[in-house]
């Protein structure tokens, strides 16, 4: 697209954006902002240029920068892998796959802006994105009236169960990572095995943190145990940069630990607070897939000892079990490199999902997508790994079971997945390791 037109599309749609946040009265939800506050969304580099008006459009909007960018730039290539992969085996109802990335900035302003141009100027039919639950919230809001299927990698919010249960999305939207209220079950159950009975929490004030904190206290109540805080919650602001108040609050009462739902750039600067002032001391840390990145525990940082601050801290991120999953590995090592980051696989399967549904259904729409999505990842028919093995089966007028690499990707009627939860620990060499697998029941 020529400079100018781009421009002129960007400035339209942060326009549009601005009407539809106008009419959100989600406190929660548009609280997740970040210090880039821009309303304009910045299409990220994309190896697949190809365009075509006939064939399947799909867009990507994720965090390549703000709050979440450590974890978001590890997914950001799945989607236009997948894109060139199905277009080397002969793209979806005969025709090339083009996709429109955009980086939504973890930032609901530039994710709704990011969604607006994509459903109204790009015309996209599918959507891989977002990360952030505060995004997605603000992109299904845009997303549902133009008719563009959303799928997310990464948004966990158990909010988004509640609305599909009311209807309120209409079909248009799923999510390849389960909820959190199966990770708060997860975390709770470990918290418990650990012998924790005592737990504060302390989380960020939005979506993804209000949500996970409420199903973490009802569940670890359930097991037995107390919130310390439960009366008082430590909810604190995105757009933050001293915590002081917080990590007193968070740390107060003597619990034997802290469950801290943060995201990275934020989280860093509150555990890094919380140190500095003593309070960590034999208080062990509990973190979750907000700051699960190689990065995270050199964003914190070193204590006077030489070890890193989070040396010990141990977590849960949703983790991958899929019977594709030694194959993407295998074809991100072969094309990019190295191994893939953290819910990577879930964007694959997001992607592959757009496209088979788009298959199924014939026609590449949102409307046809959503009509087949469950259809393909969760019906009856062949169970597949690889997804052109699905598109061949589906243009011969079979029906296929998508196998994905995060998981079975069973989607259902509210648009969740069940999947298996990798518990993660942080070395005295600041090296995160997988130690364990929790299977939330």
């Amino acid at each position: 697209m020529p400079r100018i037109s781009t421009a002129l599309a960007l400035s339209v749609a942060t326009l549009a954006a601005g009407f539809l946040l106008g009419a959100c009265n989600d406190t929660a939800s548009n609280s997740n902002s970040t210090g880039n506050t821009q309303g304009t969304a910045t299409p990220a580099a994309n190896s697949t240029t190809t365009t075509n008006a006939k064939g399947l459009k799909i867009g990507s909007l994720l965090p390549s920068t703000g709050d979440l960018a450590s974890i978001g730039q590890q997914m950001v290539g799945s989607v236009p892998l997948l894109v060139d992969t199905v277009n080397a085996c002969g793209g979806v109802n005969g025709e090339p796959v083009t996709l429109v990335p955009v980086d939504d900035q973890t930032d609901p302003k530039a994710g709704a802006a990011g969604m607006t141009k994509l459903a109204t100027l790009d015309k996209v039919a599918g959507v891989v994105g977002s990360f952030a639950s505060s995004v997605s919230t603000a992109a299904i809001s845009v997303a549902t009236p133009n008719k563009v299927m959303l799928i997310s990698p990464g948004s966990t919010s158990p909010v988004f169960t509640e609305k599909a249960q009311k209807g309120d999305y209409k079909g248009f939207w799923a999510r390849t990572a389960p909820p959190d209220t199966y990770q708060a079950l997860a975390l709770a159950q470990l918290a418990k095995k650990k012998g924790f009975k005592r737990v504060s929490t302390v989380v960020i004030n939005n979506d993804y943190g209000v949500g996970f904190e409420k199903a973490f206290v009802q569940t670890f109540e359930k097991l037995g145990g107390t919130v310390v805080n439960k009366d008082k919650p430590v909810r604190y602001d995105p757009k933050a940069q001293t915590f002081d108040t917080e990590a007193a609050a968070a740390f107060a009462g003597k619990p034997d630990a802290v469950l801290a739902v943060l995201y990275a750039e934020t989280g860093s600067i509150f555990l890094k607070t919380a140190y500095q002032q003593g309070l960590t001391k034999g208080v062990q840390i509990l973190l979750t897939d907000g700051v699960k990145s190689p990065t995270f525990p050199e964003q914190v940082g070193k204590a006077s000892d030489g070890k890193y601050i989070l040396t010990g801290a141990i977590g849960t991120v949703p983790g991958s079990d899929g019977k594709a999953l030694e194959g993407f590995n295998k074809l991100w090592k072969e094309k990019k490199g190295g191994s893939p980051g953290e819910y990577a696989p879930q964007a694959w399967d997001a992607a592959a999902l757009l496209a088979l549904a788009a298959q199924a259904a014939k026609e590449n729409t949102g409307v046809g997508i959503a009509s087949k999505i469950r259809e393909v990842s969760n019906g009856p028919g062949t169970e597949v790994t690889d997804v052109c093995e699905g598109l061949k089966l589906l243009k011969e007028g079979k029906k296929i079971n998508y196998q994905g690499a995060s998981g079975n990707v069973d989607v259902d009627a509210n648009g969740d997945v069940v999947g298996v939860y990798d518990v993660w620990t942080v070395g005295d060499d600041g090296k995160i390791t997988v130690i364990d697998k929790v299977n939330p029941k």
